[in-house]
């Protein structure tokens, strides 16, 4: 492969296709697997040079999924935008998320047996992802102080169907519907409660 791409290019863009070869080898090889030479190899590159654009193996694996959950999150919050009830919104957010990483195979590899994980560890220690589960939260008109809190569990609960599904996908929109929004609601309505006190 030519690495003319990583002089010709911005560092923006080297940095964009470094990732888009590592996406490749996770799906490739698993998550786990893949290895810094690995990827420089991929990518026509020295391992010196890939590291200039990130720092170590963790460092690499965090923004993709930081990217790819950006991603992910504008195209949920564009597909829920018009669902007016707070319940309904939450849940279909939630569903979409769940489709969207299933049906792509470069996200869908970190929820494999043996590497699932590590896409939990870094879904729960991700800022970035827990943004957007506030935004979620937001979008819904879900508020209050514990917002963070509630974008952690949202998370949590999205992580968990992603690594053990349901039986199918009407099982998880009821498990969502049964448990999930009515415990946002009824929580964000004890807030208030409590405020107008």
């Amino acid at each position: 492969m030519n690495a003319d791409w990583m002089r010709d290019e911005r560092p923006r863009l080297a940095a964009e296709r470094i990732l888009d070869v590592a996406a490749q080898l996770y799906v490739d090889n698993g998550i786990t697997a893949v290895g810094m030479a690995d990827v420089a190899r991929a990518a026509g590159c020295s391992r010196a040079t890939l590291y200039r654009y990130f720092d170590s193996r963790q460092a690499l694996q965090l923004a993709f999924v930081h990217r790819e959950a950006r991603r992910i999150g504008a195209l949920v919050a564009e597909e829920v935008s018009g669902t007016a009830d707070p319940k309904d919104a939450i849940v279909e957010a939630m569903l979409a998320a769940i489709r969207l990483v299933r049906a792509d195979p470069t996200l869908a590899a970190w929820f494999q047996l043996g590497d699932s994980g590590l896409a939990a560890q870094i879904a729960h220690s991700s800022d970035v992802i827990e943004s957007l589960g506030t935004v979620f939260l937001g979008q819904a008109g879900f508020s209050g102080e514990e917002t963070s809190r509630k974008a952690r569990w949202l998370v949590r609960i999205i992580v968990s169907l992603l690594t053990v599904p349901g039986i199918d996908d009407s099982d998880e929109r009821t498990m969502l519907e049964q448990f999930v929004a009515p415990a946002l609601a009824a929580h964000d309505a004890d807030e208030r409660d409590a405020r107008s006190i």
